[in-house]
């Protein structure tokens, strides 16, 4: 740790002596493992360095068959998954590994090898399996369900057996989703030895592309990326006004890009950033959300972003680049509108920077250790010009190996670079669990229909008819506006529309309590993104709208996890953290409805000249929502000035010329009465 860092960190007080460990257990399932040692913390080690080895040496010299591939990751993750997470929380996480668990880790790997040893076979005998074929299918799915539940929580192995039920009692179910209903044996066939159950797109991209990019991260780790991101974020902003909480957004974003996990990057940076933000007078439950809020926005910034992101580009059928290039905007107007709120609180409590003596110089640190960065780069470049990102993030790692031996406080050693294929893989098994159950889910799916069938009921529940009262109003006060008018079939069709996205919405943040990211996408992708398409909104807007609410949960009461792992490290209080959070965020609420409604955010058909404004608008937008939320622009406002500013807020957000013109208007009315109060309270000091 450098000095300058040291003497920063003293400026802050007992609370940043937090049990970082003790933290992560009790938010992060993932990190409720056992802490083996002697010969069974050997054979994790080595079992996890090589589950690492497979899948760096499949991506830079050839990938096995799909199926084969994803077999031979998952009898890997439940491997590991058996030996080093125990049955019951309640266990101690030092006692050793008991019996039963080798044996449901042999059951788990025997199952998955199956398909890979006897593949010739089962391609053979495509659709008539044998009992044999049946019974290691069965075994796998029981082995994979207990699997999820230890290293997740039981929602997601719930709703894969609920699934599981109603592919068998689809005929006695209501009949709006009845169905004929399957037997055993054609669910088990359907789920273990298609390529639209376990083995389906969530897994591939699970053994592939997200593996290796979680990889990539573990490696970046261990050249000592965290520290020099947070000395160059203080380099870079500490100095300024509420420094500290701009450190936060500007490092807690930059390492959210690498460890795509919000609740880890939040007890990552977290322990340097929250402290010192409450050390120049923030208060604890803003900092922890500020925190919370930018690790987990981390997830929707290019060029990695979150595993979700790399399946959405599966699905689409894109290279996985154009999905990173259409999630610039919306991260841009996410992390902007949390530094201007960060800023504006910071102006209202008259909070000061951190001075000059104590922060690190850019030009020395840029020169010692800015070669860190080119790893991420290069990963850029080569995404860029067209490399896939399996062959993207193997370069990486290359380079990073190469790159590390410039500086002896970065050099890959062998023991260093044993330690990051032993996190990567670590950190990999939580994906592939939730990939592949919820693979069941998207196959029930696939086998029922179901998928149809919600997209429907999703737009008959919001459909709103033209002799409806809404309708009718809506219609009526918009053609009150100068030179506006809409027919009640118009306001119809809008407000169905609204309502389908709003719906869409909440099903996005419901899942999202329970799920993770991953598998929240998967689902709703699934079973809500087919709603939108049905209303003409491109696929693209569709599938970042569920992916930003399925983000968004983290940050969501009553189950915003990342929020509550940031009032862990502040000390504050979980629920009114996680509601300032949600306050935080709210332009991350209203984004993905404004690139439903101007697909030009995402790149999608654009014409240059109505793409500037609609991002010029919307920063603007933006800026006036932050105002709102903190209420305060070079004064306090009134409350009746914060709703003026969230209406002109929306009118800059949403498409249009006339509504832009309204949303400046009202910015500069907010702008004279701000600054005459402003001038008058000097006046009177």
């Amino acid at each position: 740790m450098s000095e300058t860092e040291t003497k920063v960190i003293d400026r802050t007080d007992e609370s940043s002596k937090v049990d970082l460990d003790e933290l992560m257990r009790k938010y992060d399932t993932e990190a409720r493992f056992r802490t083996l040692s002697g010969w069974q913390g050997k054979m994790i080690a080595v079992l996890a360095v090589a589950m690492s080895c497979f899948h760096f040496y499949t991506s830079g010299f050839g990938l096995l068959l799909a199926q084969k591939q994803g077999a031979v990751h998952l009898a890997f993750t439940l491997a590991l998954v058996f030996l080093l997470y125990p049955a019951s929380s309640k266990q101690s996480k030092t006692s050793g590994i008991p019996f039963y668990d080798f044996i449901f880790a042999v059951f788990g790997v025997a199952s998955a090898m199956y398909l890979v040893v006897f593949f010739n076979d089962l391609v053979t005998r495509a659709g008539l399996p044998t009992r044999a074929d049946l019974v290691m299918g069965f075994i796998l799915i029981v082995t994979l369900l207990e699997a999820t539940r230890r290293i997740s929580n039981p929602i997601l192995p719930g709703l894969a057996i609920v699934a599981l039920l109603y592919c068998y009692f689809g005929r006695y179910m209501p009949a709006v989703i009845a169905h004929r209903g399957f037997n055993v044996a054609r669910i088990v066939n359907h789920m273990y030895l298609g390529t639209e159950g376990i083995f389906g797109t969530p897994l591939e991209v699970s053994s592939t592309f997200v593996f290796m990019f979680i990889l990539f991260g573990a490696v970046l780790e261990k050249t000592g990326l965290g520290k020099f991101i947070i000395d160059l974020s203080l380099s870079l902003a500490g100095w300024s006004t509420g420094g500290p909480a701009k450190v936060a957004v500007v490092s807690s974003g930059l390492m959210g890009t690498v460890s795509g996990s919000s609740v880890a990057n939040v007890c990552t940076t977290g322990m340097f950033t929250i402290p010192l933000m409450k050390s120049v007078g923030y208060e604890p439950h803003f900092a922890g959300a500020v925190e919370a809020v930018a690790s987990t926005g981390g997830q929707i910034m290019p060029p990695v972003m979150g595993a979700a992101a790399f399946i959405m580009a599966q699905i689409l059928g894109i290279p996985y680049i154009e999905v990173a290039i259409a999630a610039v905007v919306p991260a841009l107007l996410y992390y902007f509108a949390v530094m201007v709120q960060v800023h504006f609180e910071a102006c209202r409590l008259g909070l000061k920077g951190i001075p000059w003596s104590q922060l690190p110089p850019i030009w020395p640190l840029l020169r010692s250790k800015g070669f860190l960065l080119i790893p991420l780069i290069a990963i850029i470049y080569f995404l860029l010009a067209g490399y896939t990102p399996l062959k993207a993030a193997f370069n990486g790692i290359l380079i990073s190996f190469v790159l590390s031996w410039l500086n002896k406080e970065t050099r890959l050693t062998p023991p260093r670079i044993f330690e990051a294929f032993q996190s990567g893989a670590r950190g990999a098994i939580g994906v592939a669990c939730a990939c592949a159950t919820v693979g069941m889910v998207v196959g029930m799916g696939t086998l029922t229909g179901l998928a149809l069938r919600i997209a429907g009921a999703i737009v008959s529940l919001a459909k709103v008819t033209p002799e409806s009262g809404l309708a009718v109003a809506l219609s009526s006060i918009v053609s009150l506006l100068p030179g506006a008018a809409m027919a009640a079939e118009a306001a119809a069709a809008a407000l169905t529309k609204v309502f389908t996205l709003f719906f869409t919405m909440i099903a996005s943040l419901i899942l999202g309590m329970g799920l993770p990211t991953t598998a929240n996408f998967i689902v709703t992708s699934t079973m809500a993104a087919p709603a939108l398409f049905l209303l003409g909104v491109p696929p693209m807007a569709a599938y970042m709208f569920v992916f930003y609410f399925g983000i968004a949960a983290d940050l969501t009461p009553p189950v915003a996890l990342a929020a509550y792992a940031g009032s862990g490290i502040a000390g504050s209080d979980p629920m009114k953290t996680g509601v300032t959070a949600f306050k935080l965020a709210l332009a991350g609420f209203l984004v993905p409805y404004i690139y439903v409604y101007s697909p030009m955010l995402l790149f999608i058909d654009v014409v240059p000249i109505e793409m500037v404004q609609a991002i010029g608008t919307a920063l603007i937008g933006v800026f006036l929502l932050a105002m709102f939320t903190i209420g305060f622009f070079k004064a306090h406002m009134a409350f009746y000035m914060r709703i003026i500013a969230f209406i002109g807020a929306l009118g800059l957000m949403i498409p249009g010329t006339a509504s832009d013109i309204f949303g400046l208007a009202v910015l500069a009315l907010i702008f004279v009465v701000q600054t005459a109060k402003a001038r008058m309270k000097a006046k009177a000091a």
